[in-house]
């Protein structure tokens, strides 16, 4: 199980779990509606912060691989042209 899933899971719990808490808490319901909507909007906010995370993770390791695709091109493009493969030789 990957981590973006388990921390999906732990946070969409302890989302699950407050909504749960605050409908049974003995608060009037203009209260209770107004905390619904204050952690909502916390939760989205934290969600947006995650999600900006993970977006610049994978664009980490795009650029990782785009780098080490290149690195691997040049070693494997002599400089005349010539793409040097198992004892085979390709002119461009």
């Amino acid at each position: 199980m990957s981590k973006g899933k388990v921390l999906l899971g732990i946070v969409a719990g302890l989302a699950v779990g407050t909504l749960v808490g605050m409908l049974f808490a003995p608060e009037k319901g203009s209260d209770t509606r107004k905390m619904i909507k204050r952690k909502s909007e916390d939760l989205v906010d934290e969600m947006k912060d995650k999600f900006e995370e993970f977006l610049e993770t994978v664009s980490e390791k795009f650029e990782k691989v785009k780098d080490e695709v290149s690195d691997l091109a040049e070693k494997t493009m002599g400089k005349s042209g010539e793409i040097h493969m198992d004892d085979k030789t390709t002119h461009n």
